[in-house]
């Protein structure tokens, strides 16, 4: 087998991004629980599996509402991690 065509064997790479993005993604990861190394792996399989026009496949209520301006889906995420916060014994 040539070693020049692993597969499944991590490698080191350098990409350059916006440093306000990089906080964002660690960020994220620290609140997921896993390593900034993951986060990016799942991003980039999400984004490749996309509909090949360079987007992610929508999930969840996206897929109905994901035309809506930015702003209004923004604020429909905030609303929606609110809820899911939520206590259930409260409601009741």
């Amino acid at each position: 087998m040539n070693p020049y065509l692993r597969q499944n064997v991590p490698v080191k790479t350098t990409v350059e991004i916006p440093d306000p993005l990089l906080r964002q993604a660690k960020a994220a990861a620290a609140a997921r629980g896993e390593s900034l190394r993951q986060l990016l792996a799942t991003a980039l399989r999400s984004h490749l599996a996309g509909s090949g026009r360079g987007r992610a496949p929508e999930e969840g209520w996206r897929q109905v509402f994901g035309k809506a301006p930015q702003g209004a889906i923004a604020e429909l995420d905030a609303a929606l991690q609110e809820f899911e916060r939520a206590d259930p014994a409260d409601w009741r």
